[in-house]
């Protein structure tokens, strides 16, 4: 199995310099490289230009300019031009399906932030001197950039990824492992709900309470971007000073809170399966939940539009995003799979309103947000546990049919 490992680098100052260098002539090989493409097709030919092409162009081009392309490694050269193929690849395969294209845009030098090196021990070498009691990690062209490795990696290191977070520096690798072993077997299942006023709720009746993290945070957030938003939109070259320390503190706080929500997933989703073997969640469609609804003519007014709940549904979907549902469900199946825990999605349609005892589904069965009262056999309960406990017997047919 492939794993992916993440550790904060403490470059000096001037290795900070020479990898903000690094990430800006990796963004003009891969603007240079869309623009090649765009040149191309316009042309009376409509020619088409294809990776092989713009690969096999490198080496001219790193003979050509040896202060800049040519300081760095020629393989993650290649990865950014293969990002730039994957990004066209993905742009004609929506035109196909008959989406929105999304043709590829040129990226700015504040939007091109990581660089990828395809084998460990070319152009990129981790742990390079295993001899020395810190971890260091050399890059070609920056040099030997010590690493905060704050776990170990298991595993042989298949890629190295250098990336940029506001003013902190990040080095992800992927090692491949053997398939860890799994979790001593505990008997547990559990089925879960996920909510707003509790984050989750399981089959048993505990609640995991909701940070609230982005609400906890949106005092500050709401300070800062009132202070950012004094500033002119100019480039970010242009920018002053007391401008870009403005950027950097609002893009600061989107950042602790987003750590501060993969913190409380991670944490959640460790204690779920280290207590269960097989958990049951609620198959949710998270992007369509979070659609605006649609707007309502006035048939006796043209031209006015009728009350459509649409500002309650956006504090919804503020606290929908803030609980980062999605976020937490991705880690919960990669830490299962680690674990050897079986995870299952189910239809979450009428959970809440199928009553546990009789199977009564009834809209009135949920009178209020929090409590479950069955108008058939007159049985009470908190309603997210009702829904969880639904889940899980759903959850558990569901393993049953599946073939072994």
């Amino acid at each position: 199995m492939i794993r992916a490992y993440k550790f904060l680098m403490r470059p000096t100052v001037s290795q900070a310099a020479a990898l903000a260098a690094m990430l800006a002539d990796h963004c003009s090989l891969y603007n240079g490289a869309l623009q090649e493409r765009r040149d191309a097709y316009r042309h009376a030919s409509k020619a088409s230009i294809r990776y092989g092409q713009q690969s096999a162009q490198l080496k001219e081009i790193r003979a050509f300019d040896l202060e800049r392309q040519g300081r760095w490694s020629f393989s993650s050269q290649q990865a950014t031009l293969r990002r730039l193929d994957r990004a066209f690849q993905a742009f004609f395969r929506r035109v196909k399906a008959g989406a929105r294209p999304g043709y590829p845009r040129f990226r700015g030098v504040n939007w091109f932030d990581t660089v990828d090196f395809p084998k460990d021990g070319d152009g990129c070498r981790w742990d390079s001197t295993s001899h020395d009691r810190l971890t260091r990690v050399r890059i070609q062209g920056v040099g030997h950039v010590r690493v905060h490795r704050h776990r170990p990696v298991v595993g042989t290191v298949k890629t190295v990824s250098v990336k940029r977070e506001g003013k902190r520096w990040y080095l992800i690798l992927t090692a491949e492992q053997e398939q860890p072993e799994p979790l001593p077997k505990t008997g547990s299942v559990v089925g879960i709900d996920m909510g707003i006023a509790s984050f989750l709720t399981t089959s048993g009746g505990e609640h995991v309470a909701n940070p609230r993290h982005g609400r906890r945070a949106a005092a500050k957030l709401e300070a800062a971007q009132q202070a950012l938003s004094r500033f002119p939109r100019v480039r970010r070259d242009k920018r002053t000073a007391n401008h870009q320390r403005s950027v950097d503190n609002v893009a600061r706080l989107h950042r602790r809170v987003r750590r501060q929500r993969l913190d409380h997933a991670h944490k959640t989703a460790l204690g779920l399966v280290h207590a269960h073997d097989f958990i049951a969640h609620e198959d949710l469609k998270i992007r369509n939940m979070l659609k605006a609804p649609a707007p309502k003519p006035d048939p006796d007014q043209p031209g006015s539009f009728l009350p459509n709940g649409a500002a309650a549904k956006a504090g919804l979907n503020h606290s929908i995003s803030d609980a980062g549902w999605g976020v937490f469900l991705t880690i919960l199946n990669a830490k299962a799979e680690s674990a050897g825990r079986d995870v299952v999605a189910v239809d979450p349609r009428y959970t809440s309103r199928t009553c546990p005892e009789c199977g009564h589904v009834a809209a009135e069965n949920r009178p209020t947000q929090e409590k479950f009262h069955c108008v058939s056999c007159r049985h009470s309960a908190h309603a997210d546990t009702v829904g969880a406990l639904n889940v899980l017997r759903a959850g558990l047919v569901r393993r049953e049919a599946q073939p072994a």
